[in-house]
């Protein structure tokens, strides 16, 4: 039977929502994301990682985005420490062209001004797997997936009553427990959860150029997730989750407007539901979903020190209506196929002492889409697809993106080579068509790129390793610019148009090798270009905040006594803060310590030493960032 979900993103795995997952899927499958069906890693013609619940537990990872630091290809910056604003940007594309899905649902938030998705407060809870996909891939994902795709895959309800429970606590006040249970049978499953993030965080302001005031992060959230299984072929969906997030921040208080320590802070809240229907025919060589998905967050950020205290206050919603269709054609065909509907909305208001009641921006768009996917995996070992979507958007008009890829399997089954060539697009947000300084004369960004890549297994498949060289082309990229001729009537300050042009290019390697039975290691490396192709001043300069050497490598040791002891090191090379690069970011590598201990087949202690070395760094000029870190805690489970 399907199993289709969709996750709060501020507490991945407290609710799944249906999307295209099946129970009896090998776990190294890669679910949902790919192909938008079950398809196993070796025909899959795009470069992809998957880090599994069992690498994030050994890995003690709390946020989503420092365990997508670690993996190839992707960039992490965040504006201070745990709680800012996270952007991830994928093989040096735009954070805002960057995709993100929980259980294949797309979260990204219509209310940003690029229409991007804050990946701070995505947290790791309950999930099964976190696929990332690199390169173009709006085929099948539609609008902003021209770098890639993160997808946050959660658990499914057990047979029977489970439930588990984690608490841990360490530096910088930090606290974090959460807890989960549910029960399920023939009949389909429930799951309740629920967890509660607080930490006292550190400055904002780096402390190294003055900052003093510790800014702090929490976060909770609830969610309730039913399977019903109506009959052997149809089953019904029902989600629905709420979270509440609030992080400190510093700004530019008055009189000099100089980055410096403020009292500010920002509340977010997300609600999301989502009902749907599943219905298998023709003896299940056919297999439908019907589903309507209602997402709605809000964002407010306040200033105890000014007259409003409330500077801005934003709400963006996504009503999205979808069919989807995956059929079995013949055992080496098979086609997916999906019709789409999606309604945006958003109302943003910036409040201040000369306004203190503003009229607020609003304004809605509808875009509806059509795909279709077609793979044949032919019995030689080679597996080829191609691909076509269709989007109809109501303000910039209609866009075609293709895609067309193959795997071949050598006859030693060892050896795997991948190629890939795809389209993508991101169409331009609300904020960019009608804010203030919005026009409705843009149109979408546009992408193409290819990779090819080789992975082999060595040594009886005690060794795994891949290489993939990439290039990517955009072009239409929207940025803005200062105002222009006619249009200073009524864009006196500027506007945003359609005037950047981007290139990337690069490698990416992976290994993983486990030597005799007790030590493991890993390690990837990605060697990146990303430049501006823009004709001005900028033209030829690195792309800000793309480092062009990055790393990580883990090592783990599992001890005669059952105590499991590891080291994890992440190497983030020199980049520029700005797009003229006049601001360097200096290099820095993380290490960091961890152990775990089973006491019980049931309850496990672990611990972790992170930055050890006390490495002093940012990843955002003038941005603080932790220090050294200890934590320990403590898991116990029901099954």
């Amino acid at each position: 039977m399907l199993r289709l979900s969709l996750l709060l993103p501020a507490f991945a795995g407290a609710l799944a929502l249906p999307a295209f997952a099946q129970e009896e899927t090998p776990p190294d499958a890669i679910i949902v994301t790919a192909t938008r069906a079950p398809d196993a890693p070796a025909q899959v013609s795009v470069a992809a990682t998957v880090l599994s619940a069992e690498t994030l537990a050994a890995r003690q990872a709390v946020i989503v985005s420092d365990a997508l630091a670690r993996t190839p290809g992707i960039s992490v910056t965040r504006n201070g420490g745990p709680g800012g604003a996270t952007q991830v940007r994928i093989r040096g594309a735009e954070t805002d062209q960057t995709l993100a899905l929980i259980d294949g649902v797309k979260i990204n938030d219509p209310s940003a001004t690029g229409g991007g998705y804050n990946f701070a407060n995505l947290l790791v809870g309950d999930v099964a797997r976190i696929e990332v996909l690199r390169g173009p891939q709006s085929t099948l994902w539609g609008s902003q997936a021209i770098g890639g795709v993160v997808n946050v895959i959660s658990r499914a309800p057990a047979p029977g009553l489970s439930g588990a429970a984690a608490l841990e606590g360490g530096g910088y006040g930090t606290v974090f427990a959460r807890a989960n249970a549910g029960y399920g049978g023939d009949w389909g499953g429930v799951r309740i959860a629920a967890s509660r993030y607080d930490s006292d965080g550190v400055s904002s302001f780096d402390d190294d150029l003055g900052g003093r005031e510790d800014d702090g992060f929490r976060n909770t959230a609830a969610s309730l997730r039913a399977d019903l299984a109506l009959t052997e072929s149809i089953a019904l969906d029902l989600r629905a989750a709420w979270f509440e997030g609030r992080n400190d921040f510093d700004g530019f208080p008055a009189p000099a407007f100089a980055f410096a320590d403020t009292r500010e802070y920002g509340e977010t809240d997300d609600l999301v539901a989502y009902g749907g229907v599943r219905a298998a025919s023709f003896g299940g060589a056919l297999r439908n979903r019907f589903g309507v998905a209602y997402t709605q967050t809000d964002r407010d950020n306040v200033n105890p020190a000014l007259t409003p205290a409330k500077t801005f206050d934003a709400r963006g919603t996504i009503a999205r209506t979808e069919y989807q269709g995956e059929w079995t054609i013949a055992p080496e065909w098979r086609l997916v196929f999906g019709a789409e509907t999606e309604r945006s909305w958003f109302r943003s208001a910036a409040p201040s002492s000369f306004n203190p009641n503003p009229t607020p921006e609003r304004s809605a768009v509808r875009q509806d889409s059509a795909y279709a996917q077609l793979r044949l995996a032919a019995r030689n070992g080679l597996t080829l697809t191609g691909g076509v979507r269709f989007d109809d958007h109501e303000t910039f008009g209609d866009a075609t993106t293709f895609q067309a890829g193959l795997v071949y399997a050598l006859a030693d089954d060892d050896t795997i080579v991948r190629a890939n060539w795809g389209e993508g697009f991101k169409a331009p947000s609300l904020y960019q068509l009608y804010g203030a300084f919005g026009a409705l004369t843009l149109q979408p960004e546009e992408a193409e790129a290819w990779d090819i890549g080789v992975a082999r297994q060595l040594f009886d498949d005690a060794v795994q390793a891949s290489i993939v060289y990439f290039e990517r082309d955009t072009t239409n990229q929207i940025d803005f610019v200062s105002c222009v001729g006619a249009q200073c009537a009524t864009r006196p300050f500027g506007l945003y148009a359609n005037i950047a042009r981007t290139e990337a290019r690069g490698v990416e390697l992976d290994i993983a090798a486990a030597i005799g039975e007790r030590l493991t290691l890993s390690g990837n490396y990605t060697w990146l270009e990303a430049e501006n192709r823009s004709p001005g001043a900028n033209f030829g300069r690195d792309l800000a905040r793309r480092a062009g050497r990055t790393g990580a490598l883990e090592a783990a040791y599992v001890w005669p006594n059952a105590l499991t002891t590891s080291i994890g090191v992440l190497h983030v090379g020199d980049s520029f803060d700005d797009a003229r690069n006049a601001f360097r970011l200096k290099a820095y590598t993380l290490v960091d310590v961890r152990a775990h201990y089973p006491l019980t087949d049931a309850v496990e202690l672990y611990g972790r030493i992170e930055n050890v070395a006390d490495e002093r760094y940012q990843t955002i000029r003038r941005y603080g960032t932790q220090g050294r870190t200890a934590t320990i805690g403590a898991r116990v489970r029901l099954e």
